[in-house]
């Protein structure tokens, strides 16, 4: 029963920091677009930041 609370815990404090990193992408996508599509673009950059992000730590740590 413990191990089951600890799993949800990490996942709770891994969901948080995606959440912050959600709502800083998007604050600073949307504030310097130019247009209103831009706006939208960097909002849905925002969803997919940690995609990227993963990507280019696993290529740069050669995996």
């Amino acid at each position: 029963m413990k191990k089951k609370c600890k799993d949800i815990n990490n996942m709770c404090q891994g969901g948080m920091i995606y959440v912050l990193g959600f709502v800083g992408a998007a604050i600073y996508n949307i504030s310097t677009a130019t247009g209103f599509w831009n706006g939208v673009l960097g909002f849905l950059k925002a969803i997919v930041w940690p995609v990227f992000l993963t990507y280019g730590v696993m290529k740069y740590i050669g995996m």
